[in-house]
Protein backbone atom coordinates (compact mmCIF):
# COMPACT_ATOMS: atom_id res chain seq x y z
CA UNK A 1 0.00 0.00 0.00
CA UNK A 2 1.12 3.18 -0.56
CA UNK A 3 0.54 5.97 1.82
CA UNK A 4 -0.25 9.81 1.28
CA UNK A 5 2.83 10.71 2.07
CA UNK A 6 4.70 8.41 -0.16
CA UNK A 7 2.72 9.92 -2.98
CA UNK A 8 3.55 13.44 -2.34
CA UNK A 9 7.22 12.36 -1.99
CA UNK A 10 7.17 10.49 -5.40
CA UNK A 11 5.54 13.32 -6.62
CA UNK A 12 7.48 16.15 -5.15
CA UNK A 13 10.82 14.20 -6.29
CA UNK A 14 9.64 14.10 -9.92
CA UNK A 15 10.29 17.26 -10.62
CA UNK A 16 13.73 17.07 -9.77
CA UNK A 17 14.01 14.05 -12.17
CA UNK A 18 12.04 15.71 -15.53
CA UNK A 19 14.69 18.33 -16.10
CA UNK A 20 17.36 14.91 -16.64
CA UNK A 21 14.54 12.67 -17.70
CA UNK A 22 16.71 11.82 -21.12
CA UNK A 23 19.90 10.69 -19.56
CA UNK A 24 17.54 9.41 -16.70
CA UNK A 25 16.26 6.89 -19.23
CA UNK A 26 19.44 6.48 -20.92
CA UNK A 27 21.04 5.09 -18.00
CA UNK A 28 18.03 3.12 -16.97
CA UNK A 29 18.36 0.65 -19.80
CA UNK A 30 22.14 0.29 -19.47
CA UNK A 31 21.88 -0.49 -15.89
CA UNK A 32 18.80 -2.75 -16.96
CA UNK A 33 20.66 -4.88 -19.24
CA UNK A 34 24.12 -4.84 -16.96
CA UNK A 35 22.07 -6.30 -14.61
CA UNK A 36 20.12 -8.87 -17.12
CA UNK A 37 21.55 -9.08 -20.47
CA UNK A 38 19.26 -11.49 -21.81
CA UNK A 39 16.31 -9.03 -21.58
CA UNK A 40 17.84 -6.91 -24.30
CA UNK A 41 16.44 -8.52 -26.94
CA UNK A 42 13.11 -8.53 -26.27
CA UNK A 43 13.42 -4.42 -26.91
CA UNK A 44 13.70 -4.88 -30.21
CA UNK A 45 13.43 -1.40 -32.81
CA UNK A 46 14.35 1.88 -31.51
CA UNK A 47 15.18 2.30 -28.20
CA UNK A 48 15.30 6.02 -28.02
CA UNK A 49 11.31 5.48 -29.14
CA UNK A 50 11.33 2.94 -25.68
CA UNK A 51 12.79 5.34 -23.16
CA UNK A 52 10.55 8.09 -24.45
CA UNK A 53 7.48 5.41 -23.70
CA UNK A 54 9.64 4.89 -20.62
CA UNK A 55 9.40 8.24 -19.56
CA UNK A 56 5.28 8.42 -20.69
CA UNK A 57 4.67 5.85 -18.38
CA UNK A 58 6.53 6.48 -15.17
CA UNK A 59 4.91 10.59 -15.80
CA UNK A 60 1.31 9.16 -15.84
CA UNK A 61 1.93 6.97 -13.35
CA UNK A 62 3.38 9.81 -10.26
CA UNK A 63 0.49 12.23 -12.08
CA UNK A 64 -2.01 9.43 -11.35
CA UNK A 65 -0.80 8.08 -7.89
CA UNK A 66 -3.82 10.33 -6.55
CA UNK A 67 -6.14 7.92 -8.64
CA UNK A 68 -4.55 4.74 -8.55
CA UNK A 69 -7.21 2.24 -8.64
CA UNK A 70 -8.40 4.32 -11.83
CA UNK A 71 -4.91 3.59 -13.40
CA UNK A 72 -5.14 -0.07 -12.60
CA UNK A 73 -7.27 -0.91 -15.79
CA UNK A 74 -4.24 0.49 -18.04
CA UNK A 75 -1.78 -0.97 -15.52
CA UNK A 76 -3.34 -3.95 -16.20
CA UNK A 77 -3.64 -4.14 -19.98
CA UNK A 78 0.10 -2.64 -19.98
CA UNK A 79 1.04 -6.19 -18.47
CA UNK A 80 -0.64 -8.20 -21.20
CA UNK A 81 1.53 -5.97 -24.01
CA UNK A 82 4.81 -6.75 -22.09
CA UNK A 83 3.72 -10.48 -21.49
CA UNK A 84 3.28 -10.55 -25.41
CA UNK A 85 6.98 -9.07 -25.55
CA UNK A 86 8.44 -12.13 -23.53
CA UNK A 87 8.48 -10.16 -20.19
CA UNK A 88 8.20 -12.67 -17.25
CA UNK A 89 7.53 -11.79 -14.09
CA UNK A 90 10.98 -12.58 -12.51
CA UNK A 91 11.92 -9.53 -14.73
CA UNK A 92 9.67 -7.40 -12.86
CA UNK A 93 12.97 -6.91 -10.23
CA UNK A 94 15.14 -6.58 -12.31
CA UNK A 95 13.13 -3.42 -13.65
CA UNK A 96 12.47 -2.10 -10.21
CA UNK A 97 16.26 -2.40 -9.34
CA UNK A 98 17.51 -0.68 -12.24
CA UNK A 99 14.56 1.69 -12.08
CA UNK A 100 15.56 2.67 -8.04
CA UNK A 101 19.27 2.84 -9.07
CA UNK A 102 18.64 5.71 -11.85
CA UNK A 103 16.41 7.44 -9.48
CA UNK A 104 19.10 7.35 -7.00
CA UNK A 105 21.44 8.81 -9.52
CA UNK A 106 19.01 11.83 -10.94
CA UNK A 107 17.72 12.40 -7.72
CA UNK A 108 21.51 12.85 -5.81
CA UNK A 109 21.67 14.64 -2.58
CA UNK A 110 17.73 14.38 -2.76
CA UNK A 111 17.36 10.64 -2.61
CA UNK A 112 16.69 9.71 0.94
CA UNK A 113 15.86 6.62 2.72
CA UNK A 114 11.99 7.81 2.79
CA UNK A 115 12.10 9.07 -0.98
CA UNK A 116 13.92 5.28 -1.92
CA UNK A 117 10.99 3.79 0.33
CA UNK A 118 8.42 6.04 -1.49
CA UNK A 119 9.12 5.34 -4.98
CA UNK A 120 9.60 1.50 -4.01
CA UNK A 121 5.84 1.52 -2.81
CA UNK A 122 5.28 2.98 -6.15
CA UNK A 123 6.74 0.45 -7.89
CA UNK A 124 5.92 -2.17 -5.87
CA UNK A 125 2.20 -1.71 -5.94
CA UNK A 126 2.07 -1.26 -9.97
CA UNK A 127 4.46 -4.36 -10.54
CA UNK A 128 2.26 -6.50 -8.00
CA UNK A 129 -0.68 -5.49 -10.22
CA UNK A 130 0.68 -6.10 -13.28
CA UNK A 131 1.84 -9.53 -12.02
CA UNK A 132 -1.30 -10.37 -10.43
CA UNK A 133 -3.27 -9.26 -14.06
CA UNK A 134 -0.62 -11.85 -16.34
CA UNK A 135 -1.47 -14.86 -13.27
CA UNK A 136 -5.02 -13.92 -13.67
CA UNK A 137 -5.39 -13.66 -17.60
CA UNK A 138 -3.74 -17.44 -17.12
CA UNK A 139 -5.76 -18.38 -14.72
CA UNK A 140 -8.92 -17.56 -17.05
CA UNK A 141 -6.91 -19.55 -20.12
CA UNK A 142 -6.11 -22.64 -18.08
CA UNK A 143 -10.01 -22.64 -16.66
CA UNK A 144 -11.23 -22.08 -20.56
CA UNK A 145 -9.31 -24.74 -21.71
CA UNK A 146 -10.41 -27.05 -19.27
CA UNK A 147 -13.94 -26.66 -20.27
CA UNK A 148 -15.00 -24.08 -16.61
Amino acid sequence: MISPGQKQLVQDTFQYVKPVSAAAAQLFYSRLFQLNPSLKPLFKGDLEDQRRKLLASITAVVEGLDRFDEMLPGVQAMAARHESYGVRPEHYEDFGTALLWTLERALGPSWTPDVRQAWAAVYDSLSSAMKQAVADKSTVIVDLKNGK
